[in-house]
Parts: structure tokens; sequence; C-alpha cells
């Protein structure tokens, strides 16, 4: 298998092209014959360009890469190597929402050939690649699971907007169905992955290992979080604890903000879903993720409380949001919390205007239903920083100032201005 990609007589499959999926299939495309698929032929034609549909990568990325895109299943019928990395996501009940990837393993399960091996990256609860992706493989290509073909899970670790922790510069955690999988696995990603891989007794185990990764740092920011609301009544700045606190050698670094995205604010659900399988009820994990599910909603009705006390009616009252992705310095808005801020602020009438020189307003207004403006238009009574986009850091206050006068309310998320605020009214978590 190995010699067979090197050589380019066999080739890989990346199944979806997303955030993770669109990396992998450039790395391995310099090493060995790749064939990119995904559903979404505008995306694919996008790619052909040379240009990321996620605006993570540069058109140099794809250079020198041996790789075809394609919408066509057609095009994968010659694969020995599969690849899926595709979303899963939850619905509105917080519910495991697993039809991208029972989809995926459907396409996959139809070209599915003997002595083939399968490789799931999407983060998942432990014994859903066995107990629910194989038997759509097996069904959908007549053949036998580890008899006919081989299957393994090698979560992601990609970090959208970090640019030092790459996919090749993270060591990978590896499984395989048995022994010969877990060895061939090894040395397929072993090809890209330059600190190595690590490789776990099972699939289980694999599956398991990526989605407390996300969960730990869920349940420490819930921490922050629950912290924050605390010392906001006994009226000290939670940050300037945490700095006092983070002078000891063994106190971890977590501060509080708002958790989206499509990992830390999803995989924990997953877990708990699968919990309740077998029994059980995760109270801390449900916990952390009430906390910081709620930290939109209480932000917003700090925010509102803030204009209160000026005198002013919070209906027609103008605020500006700066910040609409999930976190700082891209473009993804999927599970971004910061619309909870803003569609709370609208149930009170208020008349949000939202900026953000990352996020697309049409993304924003079919997702969230609400848009962005082009700019500031001023004379608001608040304005809340939600992300710290590296252009909102090099802000000062009289920038703010000019946007509110003297009277205004900013409110700084992630607390990147604590300290030199003095003439407005100011508050952070």
């Amino acid at each position: 298998m190995i010699e067979e990609l090197i050589n380019k007589e066999e080739k890989l499959a990346v199944i979806g092209l997303g955030y993770v999926g669109l990396p992998i299939a450039l790395e391995f495309a310099k090493k060995v014959r790749v064939v990119g698929f995904d559903i979404n032929e505008e995306r694919v034609e996008m790619m052909r360009n040379h240009v990321d549909p996620s605006e993570e990568l540069e058109a140099s990325d794809f250079e020198g890469c041996d790789i075809e895109f394609t919408s066509s299943i057609e095009d994968l019928r010659d694969t020995k190597f599969y690849i899926v990395a595709v979303p899963t996501p939850i619905d509105e009940y917080n519910q495991p929402n697993l039809k991208p990837l029972l989809g995926a393993s459907s396409t996959v399960g139809q070209v599915l050939s003997k002595g083939d091996y399968v490789v799931f990256e999407s983060t998942v609860y432990p014994g859903c690649t066995e107990d629910d992706c194989v038997p759509v493989l097996e069904k959908e290509s007549g053949l036998k699971f580890v008899k006919d073909f081989k299957v393994g899970y090698s979560s992601e670790r990609i970090n959208p907007g970090d640019k030092e922790h790459t996919i090749t510069k993270i060591l990978k955690v590896v499984s395989g169905c048995d022994d010969e999988s877990a060895d061939i696995i090894s040395k397929v990603y072993e090809l890209i992955i330059e600190p190595g891989v690590h490789c776990t007794s099972s699939i289980k185990v694999a599956e398991a290992a990526k989605i407390i990764e996300n969960t730990q740092r869920d349940l420490n920011i819930a921490l922050m979080n629950e912290l924050s609301i605390i010392f906001n009544r006994i009226e000290i700045n939670t940050f300037e604890v945490l700095e006092a606190a983070g002078t000891k050698w063994n106190f971890l670094p977590f501060r509080p903000g708002l958790v989206g995205g499509h990992c830390i604010g999803v995989d924990p659900y997953y877990l708990t879903f699968k919990a309740e399988g077998v029994g059980y009820h995760a109270k801390v994990i449900n916990s952390g993720r009430y906390v910081n599910d709620s930290m939109g909603f209480y932000v917003a009705k700090q925010t509102v409380k803030n204009v209160l006390a000026t005198g002013k009616n919070i209906a027609g009252a103008r605020i500006l949001m700066m910040g609409a992705t999930f976190k700082e310095n891209v473009s993804d808005i999927r599970n971004s919390k910061v619309s909870d801020v803003v569609k709370e602020l609208q149930s009170y009438r208020a008349n949000v205007e939202v900026v953000d020189p990352y996020a697309s307003s049409k993304e924003l207004i079919e997702e969230y239903h609400f848009g962005l403006v082009d700019k500031p238009t001023g004379k608001y009574d608040a304005i809340i920083v939600a992300v710290n986009h590296n252009e909102y850091v090099k802000l000062n206050e009289d920038y703010f100032h000019e946007l509110m006068g003297s009277e205004g309310i900013l409110v700084d998320i992630k607390g990147i201005y604590r300290n030199n605020i003095k003439k407005l009214t100011y508050w952070s978590l």
C-alpha cells in the first residue's frame, strides 16, 4: 500500500474539503496522487483555481500538488485509501447530527473495493466509527468489514487561524481495526506528519481521546466564565484576578469568553449523548455546557444594565457589535455565540449594527438573520468588542470616544483594553 501510493500507482482520496479536509489533501498531494472530493461544485471550482473557500490557505499552498478536485463520485472509483473529513455538527436540540458523516460513508461505500482503507477524521463519540459508519460502508459496498476492507480513525487537530500549529507540525493520533491496519495507517500519515504518530490500541480510544481534548477546554473555560459572573458581583476585574493567580507556576492560563465554533462548543455534546446511551448522565460536562451556552445572553444583559444606568432607554438604543466570527482572525462563523448577544439585544428592541473585517455578510444573514454594515456610523450608546481581531487590538480609547461620546459604554469581552480606558464606562467579563 505505502509503496504503491508513493510510486503513484494508487491514489488517496479526501472526502470533504473544508477547514480540515483541504489542508490534509494538499499536504498528501505533495507526496502522492490525491483526489479531493466535495459535494459542493461551487467550492470545488474555486479550489481548481487555487482559491480556498475557507480563506485559510494561500494560492501558493496549491502549487506543486498532484491533486484532482471533483464533485463526481465516479472519480473516486480507482482510489485505494480514503480519508473522511466532513463536519459533525449538532442540531437545535444539541444532539449529534451525523447526516454529513453518514452521507460521506455512503459515498465511499459506493466505490469501495476489496483491500481498500477508510480513515475517519471527523470528531465523533466513542464507537461511532464502528457502530454507525461501518454498517453504511458494508451495506453500500456489499463487502465485509475487516475481511474485505479496513477502517481506522485519526482525529483532526487543526486550529483555524493558527499558522504555527499546522497539520504537519502536530503529532497525530491514529488507530486501526486490527494490527495490520493500524500499522498501514500509521505509515501513511507519517508521510506528512513531521512529529510522527501516536497509535492507540483501538478505534474507540482514538475517538475518545479527540473528544476529551475539547471537552477539557470547554470545562476549564466554563469555570472561568462562572468566576467572571461571581467577580462581577463582587465588583473586581476577572482578568486582574487571573493575572495575579497566574503568577503561580502551575496555574492554568484559561480565560473567560464566548465559547462557539465547531469544536469546543459542539464536541462535549457528542460525549454526553454517548454517556446517556450507556446509562450515565454527565453532570459536570452538562453543567459546563450550560454556563458557556449562557454567556452570550449574560453579556447582552450586562450591556443593557449599563445602558439603563446612564438614564437612557434600551429600546431604540444604538449598539455596535465589533466581531461576528467564532474566534479572532478567521472568517468562520459556525456556531458563533456573538449571534446570541445580538439576538438578546434585539429582543430589548435595541438597534444593533455589526462589523467584522473577516466575516461574510451573506453567510451571517443566511445563518443568523443579521448582516454587516460597511463601517461604524457613529453616535452609539454602547460598543461591544466581541472578537479580538488584530485590527481591533490596535484601537485606542479615542477611537471609541469618537463613536460614542463621554456617556458611551465599552463592553470588552476579552479584556484587551483593560487599564487603557479612562473616559468611558468600561465593562468586561
